[in-house]
């Protein structure tokens, strides 16, 4: 089958092979005909399957036709929201791809920058808006974006919104919509609370599951090496050596630890840049574009900055830090292994983490390849706490010491009060002598200053 086949129209056609598409990937036969048949749609795809085609080209169908059959004035009425700037962007870019010879109009607009320029561009009259949760919520506070005319709405990479705490805020812009329009919803993986939000705003949707929920793509070649925490430096520098890696993306746990890798990259006559949320969206742009145009071998990242990575030939991704959650897993090595080119997922695993490793071995139900013979074994077998946590505990035990001495203190000082009290008693004998001797001493000072007048 080729996109022909499914009744696209010429303009988008063309644009299609401008870009060098030439055969519907599964997912896009598949859905385009649902979609273009005004069907709601519930999509379960891993990122690289081609999903936003998917979605894309069919949105850019129907308006296109409506825009060329009406005379009004130009109105927001498709809108696609995304968790990450990355992502947004993304999208953006292959919405403009597909729909250059439509004349639709776009805007994308995401928080981290200024609102003003986004402001503008809408204000200026477009078709299609991709937005994250965060910045258009922020512009309907302001009465900045008009949902009320949105005939199609797509929510993508639900899995992700609801990873990083954005549901509330998808509910919030969902309630802004009018009740009549056709919904999408696209999603990686389909835990139980992205399908409870599904059927609460998806009337009567067709399923398309491309690939099962919990699974890799079979291009993806899956190691992983067993070694201790403080070599895994030295084993990536060492595989880093390798030509054939022409291109990696890192995966670590903390921002601190993407730039700690990048750092210690750099020293070692490795170019490599690193992107986590602390970065300006400047400066992740500038990082991202060096990485896909070569100029940047390695790129380090965090799972959220890497959301909207989009590297067709990308080589390897590596797993520095094993993630904690094993859906996060499917969605790093996601990033390799794209419309289907093959690639290489390289996973490092130290005894704590061996944990996590049987969890996503459990999730993808599959044993993923153990490399036996490299230069940094795993030699310690049990659990060692950092120095920072056994730190911390010391201090914490020191200080409760120090509590129960002071409160020890107090007490025998109240102690001794008491005593002290309990031995002298102010009784009425003793007040008496007191008084008696007061008297005495005022009868003496009467009797100096009578004296002393007489001798005057």
């Amino acid at each position: 089958m080729d996109f022909k086949q499914l009744n696209l129209i010429d303009p988008i056609l063309k644009a299609l092979k401008q870009e060098g598409y030439e055969t519907p990937s599964p997912i896009q036969s598949e859905a385009i005909p649902l979609l273009l048949a005004g069907k709601d749609l519930l999509g379960c795809a891993q990122t690289g399957t081609g999903k936003t085609a998917a979605f894309a080209i069919p949105i850019l169908q129907i308006l296109y036709k409506q825009r060329i059959n009406s005379l009004q004035k130009r109105k927001l009425q498709a809108l696609i929201l995304t968790p990450t700037r990355e992502l947004a962007i993304q999208i953006s870019q292959s919405f403009q791809a597909y729909g250059r010879y439509t004349g639709l109009k776009f805007a994308v607009v995401f928080g981290g920058v200024s609102q003003n320029p986004q402001v503008k561009s809408m204000r200026s009259g477009i078709d299609i808006l991709v937005a994250t949760p965060g910045r258009l919520n922020d512009l309907i506070g302001q009465n900045l974006c008009d949902l009320s005319n949105i005939s199609m709405f797509v929510l993508d990479e639900a899995d992700r919104m609801l990873d990083m705490g954005f549901i509330r805020d998808v509910k919030k812009v969902i309630a802004q919509l009018p009740q009549n329009r056709q919904n999408l919803l696209f999603s990686a993986t389909m835990p139980k609370e992205i399908a409870e939000l599904a059927s609460s705003f998806l009337n009567n949707p067709v399923t398309v599951e491309v690939t099962p929920a919990y699974s890799t793509v079979d291009t993806i070649e899956q190691f992983v090496y067993f070694v201790d925490k403080n070599n895994k430096m030295p084993l990536l520098i060492e595989l880093l050596k390798d030509k054939t890696i022409i291109s990696a993306l890192i995966f670590s746990r903390t921002k601190h630890g993407a730039d700690k890798i990048r750092k210690a990259l750099n020293t070692a006559g490795i170019t490599a840049d690193a992107i986590h949320s602390n970065k300006s969206q400047t400066a992740r742009q500038n990082a991202l574009r060096a990485f896909k145009e070569g100029r940047v071998r390695i790129l380090v990242a965090t799972d959220i900055a890497a959301r909207g990575i989009d590297i067709e030939q990308l080589s390897h991704v590596i797993n520095y830090d094993l993630p904690n959650e094993p859906e996060t897993y499917i969605h790093r090595i996601g990033r390799t292994g794209r419309a289907g080119f093959s690639g290489i997922a390289m996973s490092f695993c130290s005894f704590d983490e061996k944990p996590y490793l049987k969890d996503i071995q459990k999730l993808i139900k599959k044993e993923i390849s153990v490399v036996p013979d490299h230069p940094y074994p795993m030699r310690i077998f049990e659990h060692i706490e950092p120095k920072s946590q056994v730190r911390l505990k010391h201090d914490i035990r020191k200080s409760e010491t120090v509590m129960k001495i002071a409160v020890q203190g107090s007490k025998n000082i109240v102690r001794q009060k008491n005593v002290q009290f309990d031995m002298n008693p102010i009784n009425e004998n003793t007040k008496t002598g007191t008084n008696n001797s007061m008297k005495q001493k005022s009868r003496k000072i009467n009797w100096y200053n009578k004296r002393r007048k007489n001798n005057r």
